[in-house]
Parts: C-alpha cells; structure tokens; sequence
C-alpha cells in the first residue's frame, strides 16, 4: 500500500512538472507571435501622419484593439473564436491599409457559434505570413483567407501568390511564425488537427482543420 501511495504521488508530481512545463513553452511560444509586426504598423502610422492622411484615426484605434487584446487576452489558456476572429480581422485590416490597392485581399467569414474556443493567437502566423511573402514584387497580389466554423471543426486557409524562384519564400524560411504555431498545435490539439502546407503553381496554400472542444 505504501509503495502504491508513493507511486502515485512520484506521478502526480511528474504531472505538475510536466503541466508547468508546457505552460512555460507555450508562454515562451506565445510571446514570439507577431513581435516586429507591431514595429512595421507604427511605422506605417508614421508614413500615414506625415501625409495628414484620414485613415491614420482608424489604423490607431485598431492598433489599439490589436494591442489590448496581444496584452490583456492572450494569457487566457483559451479565449473565444469569435475574439480571435475580431482580432484577425483587425490584422487583416490593417494590413490592407499599409499595401493599399498593392494587393487585393479576399476574406470569407463564415458563422459560427458563440460558444466555441480556441488556443489565442493561433491563426495569426498564416496570415502574416501571406502578408509576409505574398507582397513586395508580386505584380498583382493577391491573398484568400477563409474560415469557416460549425459541428465543432474549424476549417482555416490561406492562400497566397509567390515567387517559386526567389529564396526568401521557402518554406525553411518562413520564419518563427510557422514553427511556432507547429508546435503549439502539437502541444494542445495533438491528434485533434490536421494542418497541410502545400508549394505549387506560385501559391503557397495553408489548410488548418481543427477539432474544438
């Protein structure tokens, strides 16, 4: 009997440290996302006052949002898909401002229900990543983010144009931002996602199907 107790105590305590181990990783993981974005928005928020231009209060107030949400909601384990989505579409938006009619951006959203939850800041590294690579010297850019949300799977893609030949758009140098949300999916979802990168015809296309539970 006491060498059970002992046992299951040398467990419990395996489980804490292993817990605690994870919840420093995905600390550690989180605060990777998205960090030089903010510095290439509030250089865009430069540009925008230097040209008096109308849309400078608007870029602010959805800086803001971005903000408040990267410091006040992100230390949430889970946080709600519909919180997720607004602060994806704020992304988007901005984005949008800074290229301008440089690249058209196509985004569908579908409904969903309220109650769903999701791991914050998860799908945010593939969009920036489009944004990221599917920009600069593309003639006529384009990037579709669809998401759609129902029966407790979510369906996410991203699709972006790039140059095959050029170096930087390999996927080996995608940056942190894909390596980072591999690994937070392996750690919280496990076998309950599938995700394919695919690099063919001068797209690159991201599809994230995911179990929310």
């Amino acid at each position: 009997m006491e060498n059970e107790r002992i046992a299951k105590e040398k467990e419990r305590i395996d489980k804490e440290k292993e817990n605690e181990h994870l919840k420093t990783e995905l600390s550690f993981l989180r605060s990777q996302v998205s960090p030089h974005f903010m510095f290439n928005v509030l250089n865009n928020m430069v540009a925008l006052a230097r040209k008096k231009s109308d849309i400078l209060e608007p870029s602010l107030i959805k800086l803001s949002s971005l903000l408040r949400y990267m410091l006040y909601e992100t230390d949430e384990e889970k946080v709600l898909l519909e919180k997720e989505i607004d602060y994806l579409n704020s992304y988007i938006d901005l984005q949008s401002q800074r290229f301008g009619s440089k690249v058209k951006v196509n985004v569908t959203m579908d409904h969903f229900d309220n109650s769903y939850f999701i791991e914050p800041m998860l799908l945010i590294p593939f969009v920036e990543n489009a944004f990221k690579h599917g920009t600069g010297l593309i003639q006529n850019a384009e990037i579709n983010i669809e998401l759609k949300a129902m029966n407790n799977l979510l369906q996410f893609t991203v699709i972006n144009q790039h140059d095959n030949s050029s170096e930087e758009t390999k996927d080996k140098t995608s940056g942190i931002g894909l390596q980072n949300v591999r690994r937070r999916l392996n750690l919280l979802y496990k076998d309950n996602h599938t995700l394919l990168i695919t690099n063919r015809d001068n797209k690159f296309i991201v599809s994230l199907q995911l179990n929310l539970h």
